[in-house]
């Protein structure tokens, strides 16, 4: 058994980890304070520590701000492809058909986002316009790109997830937030060339970083989770 003193130091850690995950969420308006590059190196360089098999590490990330963050947007903006038409030819986030439970958790996160907008259902061009703020990052003033090997497999994919995931876990011990953006995937055609990521990458996703405005609306959205009992099999 721990020592009272042990005990009370493992709780004080564990509330500090559960905090951490607990708060991360989608940020989708962040102030233009910048964020210094050395914090961004302390987050990357601690994510780095995500596991994945044999140690392989299957991850890069592109960083910017400023002009070249811009680049991104007026690349992406200027496409002439809209978000609807945009093509997932290098992997699909999504199944091509959804299915319960997860159609109708999809549609109660969005009625959610948009109704904090006040934006209908019929909206279309809101919603467009709402959709269209991923290109600009939110406002936060770093983003990021993301890009694994296309020779990899499905397994580096799950390695990739852990290492976004604990960006976006360092990023709240410092009191930023973050918002992963898939939204950018199938626009890798205009980003390559801004950032020069070679075709054997796979460009995986955006994020987000930065200091959130908590005056928006859409940042008052807290997406719930299920019980333990509908995902969680305890087998005795």
């Amino acid at each position: 058994m721990l020592a009272p003193d042990k005990r009370k130091e493992t709780i004080d850690e564990a509330d500090i980890v559960d905090e951490a995950i607990t708060s991360r969420r989608s940020v989708r308006a962040f102030l233009p304070d910048p964020v210094d590059e050395a914090v961004v190196r302390d987050i990357l360089q601690v994510a780095s520590r995500a596991p994945s098999g044999t140690n392989m590490q299957p991850w890069k990330v592109w960083v910017f701000s400023g002009a070249k963050k811009q680049e991104i947007t007026d690349a992406v903006m200027n496409s002439g492809i809209r978000a609807e038409k945009a093509k997932w030819d290098e992997y699909k986030y999504y199944p091509d058909q959804f299915f319960e439970p997860y159609y109708a958790r999809r549609r109660a996160v969005g009625f959610a986002l948009y109704g904090a907008l006040g934006i209908g259902k019929r909206d279309v061009d809101q919603m467009r316009a709402q959709h269209d703020r991923n290109f600009v990052f939110f406002d936060a003033p770093v983003g990021m790109i993301f890009t694994i090997d296309r020779r990899l497999n499905h397994g580096s994919w799950i390695d990739h997830g852990m290492f976004l995931q604990s960006i976006m876990i360092a990023a709240r011990g410092r009191g930023l937030h973050t918002c992963p953006q898939a939204a950018f995937a199938p626009y890798h055609r205009q980003i390559r060339p801004v950032l020069g990521i070679p075709d054997e990458e796979i460009v995986t996703c955006g994020m987000a970083l930065g200091y959130e405005d908590t005056s928006k609306p859409e940042n008052r959205l807290r997406t719930e989770r299920v019980p333990l009992e509908e995902f969680v099999t305890f087998v005795k």
